[in-house]
């Protein structure tokens, strides 16, 4: 899961770009990059950190022109390491290339190996220097052609912003599983994968980029193709994005994160019936549901765990003891809150279930009496191929227990979890979106090498 932006302009605008990462910094905070073009030169930079440490004003000022592309990255495919930092910067018959990617291939293992066969030699390990070959192995000239013939071999997860000597291209896969959205501020032509990085710039959001959509910014000049004519697109965009990754205040594919979020609270607070005394967040995504929840409930909310935000990674060793002290690092429990009280605790999702364990310890141990756990999503019990950084399937706890083993397991006293057809009534257009984590009805399969040789 990353973040992705580019902009178009007749001024410089490495700030802008600069600023447009800052707001999707929750989207990646393992590395960063921007890359501009200046006349028929790319200059970029990239490195491991968060926004605000990686870029300076002195190295901003050095990155001039009036084009570029930025990316945040948290790593799926390939490992955190600087040669996964994105943009990916090339050069392919006399003409600079700059792409950055978010979401993940399923055939990247195999098209790596086909390119190596032919000699190409990788730098990095990620699907993102996969999909850069491949334009450049079918590039002669024309950037939507040889995107179209790109799109036929590349299979899975892709939202991308490309960027030539003149031309500024946004892609999004056939399915539009990552978001991407156009924008729009005076001249200027913006793409990110949420509409805060449009919004902070004074910019106005127009539409989302369309599954199989390519759209070309060149001359001042936006135009619009599709890489199948024939195709006709079926949208299964990423429902986690809702659920997890995406700020409140984004809208994407026509559904509002926030009002989503509260509707899945109020939806699990209709069909539930436990007496408790209050309603507390799992901070910070945790909090539209409870909202909602306590909205339909009629129960009071109050902030039961405290989040320190200036906590980043704790590297913290995995101990028992040194897990329970990471976990108070980042979320403690106020006890003149919870002391005596039976709880309802909402959170969004549960994925190994080790997290949810050590909060509800914490809360049990401040003295609440009673933890009532409440998920705003069904049971992940699937790994995603598609760019969220699931674990191996024996790894998620809903794939190998019943909900009474999850419960026994969280130590809670008791566990509910929203519906699917709860959570696709919270979005209201119930058959745009993929729900392969839940339910395994993957739109598009994983991809071996294997069985590609054997069809």
């Amino acid at each position: 899961m990353c973040g992705i932006v580019g902009i178009y302009s007749n001024k410089d605008i490495s700030k802008e770009l600069y600023y447009s990462l800052y707001s999707m910094q929750h989207r990646g905070q393992e590395s960063c990059g921007i890359a501009v073009a200046d006349q028929n030169e790319i200059n970029y930079k990239k490195d491991m950190g968060l926004v605000g440490d990686v870029f300076k004003e002195d190295e901003l000022a050095k990155l001039t022109g009036t084009m570029g592309i930025g990316h945040v990255r948290y790593s799926t495919a390939g490992g955190s390491h600087l040669a996964n930092c994105q943009p990916l910067v090339g050069s392919c018959r006399k003409r600079k290339l700059a792409l950055a990617h978010n979401g993940n291939l399923v055939n990247a293992n195999y098209l790596k190996d086909m390119l190596e066969e032919e000699g190409y030699m990788f730098q990095a390990n990620s699907d993102t220097e996969v999909i850069l070959y491949i334009l450049a192995r079918y590039y002669k000239g024309d950037i939507v052609e040889s995107l179209k013939i790109t799109m036929d071999h590349i299979k899975g997860a892709y939202s991308l912003v490309i960027m030539g000597d003149n031309e500024l291209v946004a892609v999004r896969d056939p399915h539009g599983f990552r978001p991407l959205i156009l924008g729009k501020k005076g001249d200027e032509y913006i793409f990110a994968s949420e509409d805060c990085a449009i919004d902070i710039l004074g910019g106005e959001v127009i539409r989302d980029v369309e599954p199989g959509e390519i759209i070309v910014v060149k001359d001042g000049e936006m135009k619009s193709y599709f890489y199948n004519e024939n195709y006709k697109p079926v949208k299964k965009s990423c429902i986690f994005e809702h659920i997890y990754f995406a700020r409140n205040d984004a809208t994407i594919d026509n559904v509002n994160v926030y009002d989503f979020r509260i509707k899945c609270g109020e939806i699990l607070a209709k069909n539930d019936d436990i007496k408790a005394d209050i309603v507390v967040p799992v901070p910070d995504s945790g909090w539209a549901g409870a909202i909602g929840y306590s909205n339909y409930s009629k129960l009071p909310i109050s902030e039961g765990l405290v989040k320190n935000r200036y906590v980043g990674r704790t590297f913290i060793k995995p101990t028992q003891e040194e897990r329970e002290i990471g976990v108070k690092i980042k979320l403690n429990p106020l006890s003149k809150i919870v002391k005596g009280k039976s709880v309802v605790l909402v959170d969004d999702s549960v994925v190994r279930g080790t997290t949810s364990r050590l909060i509800v310890k914490s809360l049990k141990d401040a003295g609440a009496s009673e933890i009532h756990l409440r998920i705003t999503s069904p049971p992940v019990q699937y790994s995603c191929y598609y760019g969220i950084d699931t674990p191996n399937r024996s790894k998620l706890i809903a794939s190998q227990n019943s909900i009474e083993e999850i419960r026994e397991y969280i130590g809670c006293d008791s566990l509910a979890f929203l519906e699917i057809e709860g959570m696709l009534e919270a979005t209201e257009e119930k058959s745009t979106f993929c729900k392969a984590c839940f339910d395994g009805d993957y739109p598009v399969k994983k991809i071996d090498r294997e069985e590609l040789l054997s069809c």
